[in-house]
């Protein structure tokens, strides 16, 4: 008498009756077929990128084939990658508004997603998440995160993003002041300015000849130090003067006590204080004509300006980098188009006069002052 228990006879879960009949055999067989010919629909993950997260929805998956589905919804351009089990494989590079797909094939195992712009250093502000993959039976009954949100973080590099740091920085080495002149790179530059809307190329164009990016240069004596903290999107704060004597014998001291957060044309703030960017160049962000760099300080204030011991306005526009070296040390030219690779060691402030005022009475109406060999390291304070 034929035993009527079940048995799986495939490792893809088809069931037959045990013995097996001729009959049922080739059942099995065709079912098996059948499976094979029609595989499991790919999943879709859906990815949103922003300043400065990766959002992931879901963050649970069955092992197979997956769908990224990604939109760069912040302010500049955006990657995505993702590594792990034999796999790294990464989307062509979003601008904002921007969407992509990238199709993988995904073994079971845990995946990081993350942002690989700058040599990672977005992947350092925070840019990263990660994917679990599993059989069904492990993931059945885990909820999937609402859309745009993740429950799990990102390990130690979000752990980090999500800490106040502060950094005490005191200018080095030689100083020199940057005066109007071309900009070496034009060339260079030409292909990311012709994208560029009409208003913002014809801006370009015009401090591309005569700007503030030029190896038009003085040696100059002067000093500067500042404490800057850095607390995300808000909450930022500077402190700092910087002292200087430039080529034409003025005096000059910039006095910064608040943080700048306010746009300007063309360029998208990230928060008052950042620490650690990869932009300007040929990174779509923020001007081409400074080299591509990578910054561990940017920061954006308000200061009070005084010329010659006289007050010139208590809300100068300030802009300092701690920067990879820009600058080769023979005649203080710019050495080079991208520069990410250099170390970072070049200290960068640049004055001008609040917006809707006269330019300063100095050459190009602006102030730009570099200290070529200053060092600063930011520590973490603590949890936000």
């Amino acid at each position: 008498m034929m035993d009527s228990r079940a048995n799986t006879c495939s490792a893809f879960g088809i069931r037959c009756l045990r013995p097996i009949g001729l009959s049922l055999v080739l059942q099995c067989i065709v079912q098996m077929s059948a499976h094979a010919a029609n595989p499991p629909a790919p999943r879709t993950v859906h990815v949103r990128l922003s300043e400065w997260t990766v959002a992931l929805d879901p963050t649970q998956i069955a092992p197979g084939r997956v769908i990224f589905e990604v939109a760069n919804a912040g302010s500049i351009p955006h990657g995505f990658e993702v590594e792990g089990h034999g796999v790294e494989k990464s989307l062509s590079l979003l601008q904002p508004g921007q969407t992509g797909k990238l199709t993988l094939d995904l073994p079971a195992g845990r995946y990081e997603t993350y942002c690989p712009v700058g040599k990672d250093s977005h992947k350092m502000l925070g840019m990263i998440n990660h994917l679990s993959v599993a059989p069904a039976t492990h993931t059945a009954g885990q909820p999937h995160a609402e859309h745009g949100e993740s429950h799990e973080q990102g390990g130690e590099e979000r752990e980090y993003a999500n800490r106040a740091k502060i950094m005490n920085v005191a200018g080095g080495g030689p100083v020199i002041q940057v005066l109007p002149g071309p900009y070496p790179f034009a060339d260079s530059a030409a292909a990311i300015i012709n994208a560029r809307p009409p208003d913002q190329q014809a801006d370009l164009m015009k401090k591309s000849h005569l700007g503030p990016y030029s190896n038009n240069v003085a040696m100059i004596t002067g000093d500067i130090a500042l404490t800057a903290i850095d607390r995300g999107a808000t909450g930022d704060s500077v402190s700092g003067t910087a002292s200087f004597q430039v080529a034409d014998g003025a005096r000059w001291k910039v006095v910064m006590d608040r943080v700048q957060t306010k746009d300007i044309p063309f360029n998208p703030r990230f928060g008052g204080v950042i620490m650690g960017l990869f932009y300007h160049g040929a990174s779509g962000v923020h001007t081409p004509l400074v080299p591509t760099i990578r910054s561990s300080l940017a920061l954006w204030a308000y200061a009070h300006v005084y010329k010659n011991d006289q007050l010139v306005t208590d809300d100068a526009m300030v802009h300092i980098m701690l920067l990879s070296r820009t600058r080769r040390t023979s005649d203080w030219a710019l050495d080079c188009w991208d520069c990410s690779d250099q170390p970072i060691e070049e200290l960068q402030l640049q004055v001008t006069a609040p917006p809707n005022t006269p330019p300063f009475d100095a050459p190009g109406g602006f102030l730009f002052v570099n200290w070529e060999k200053t060092s600063g390291k930011p520590e973490v304070l603590g949890a936000r």
